[in-house]
């Protein structure tokens, strides 16, 4: 995942009124043009297939660089139309981690969470779990202390009404010695979530769990009814120059609609990664016509979380026209 610095300045600020005025004006002159219902479809009137939540990791630059309080986050996608909520853990790291993740601590961040939505009538739907050590790890007793440590987060989980963790299958990445690892680790943290009914997710990011077909099989070989996938629309990057997860230039990269058809079979959430927007308010790299035919296809009607991480729109900008995107492709596919 790109982590760019997010630079407050009044010429972005302007591209975001100018994307957002020529997406209005061309959908006026499509009606003018006498278009199609399917060429401009009347997204107030048509229920989409699925609920709308939002990722936080959308607001991640106003939280880390702009001082935005982390639990305004309820307030912020009430006002943006959404109805459901999915934390990032290391966004609230500045708390937790000088209590060194205490009980205390932990219950104060699902109080709060708690109170901020249910103060704005939104539904906790996951939390996004980082930095919690490798699932994946070759050595069977740092990968223990990795499921160990996603227990936490389980219960908080749990104690707030979501009814699933994301979690990362960092570690060895040798394909045969990576699938072990993943299904061991996968394994013992399902069967502590199992109880607590909370379904563990992972996402393909970065590495192996960006190729789809490994992940899945992964989740074949787990065969855990609270064990599944939360495919996104834009990790598939397996290979970066630098060896890393996330950080460097991508120099190998999995189909990514063939990745989504891949691991929606196992799908429990779905991330609606975007970046870059064209002049008509479509993603510049991802059909997302496309991609939600997939997801329809597959017979899926739970949360689509928007996850907005470009750059050129401001996150509030980037948020809506996501949204948007989302309401517009719902309204033709019907």
């Amino acid at each position: 995942m790109n982590r760019r610095k997010f630079v407050h300045n009044s010429a972005k600020a302007g591209l975001a009124i100018s994307f957002l005025g020529t997406y209005a004006c061309k959908q006026a002159k499509k009606a003018e043009d006498g278009d199609t219902m399917a060429d401009a479809p009347d997204t107030e009137s048509v229920e989409p297939f699925f609920k709308l939540s939002l990722a936080q990791w959308s607001i991640n630059k106003m939280i880390r660089e702009g001082g935005v309080d982390p639990y305004t986050f309820a307030e912020k996608a009430k006002a943006w139309g959404f109805t459901g909520l999915e934390y990032v853990s290391q966004l609230y790291k500045n708390e937790l981690e000088p209590a060194n993740y205490s009980e205390e601590a932990m219950q104060g961040f699902i109080d709060k969470c708690n109170a901020e939505a249910e103060k704005h009538g939104l539904q906790n739907v996951l939390i996004m779990v980082d930095r919690q050590g490798d699932l994946a790890a070759a050595d069977a007793e740092e990968r223990k202390a990795a499921v160990e440590n996603h227990y936490k987060w389980v219960d908080a989980a749990a104690a707030m009404g979501c009814h699933a963790i994301r979690v990362n299958l960092n570690g060895i990445q040798e394909p045969e010695a990576w699938t072990a690892a993943s299904v061991d680790g996968l394994g013992q943290l399902a069967t502590y979530a199992k109880d607590k009914n909370i379904n563990v997710t992972v996402e393909n990011h970065g590495g192996l769990s960006s190729n789809a077909a490994m992940l899945a099989q992964v989740m074949t070989q787990v065969n855990m009814d609270n064990c599944g996938t939360l495919p996104d629309f834009g990790n598939f990057c397996i290979k970066r120059e630098d060896g890393s997860y996330y950080e460097s230039k991508c120099i190998e990269e999995y189909d990514k609609y063939k990745g989504v058809e891949e691991l929606m079979v196992h799908a429990k959430a779905v991330s609606a990664k975007s970046h870059t927007f064209d002049e008509n308010g479509n993603e510049a790299n991802i059909d997302y016509e496309r991609m939600m035919k997939i997801v329809k296809d597959a017979g899926y009607a739970g949360y689509v979380g928007v996850e907005y991480e470009g750059s050129e729109l401001s996150e509030e900008a980037g948020i809506l026209a996501t949204k948007n995107l989302l309401l517009e492709v719902a309204a033709k596919l019907g």
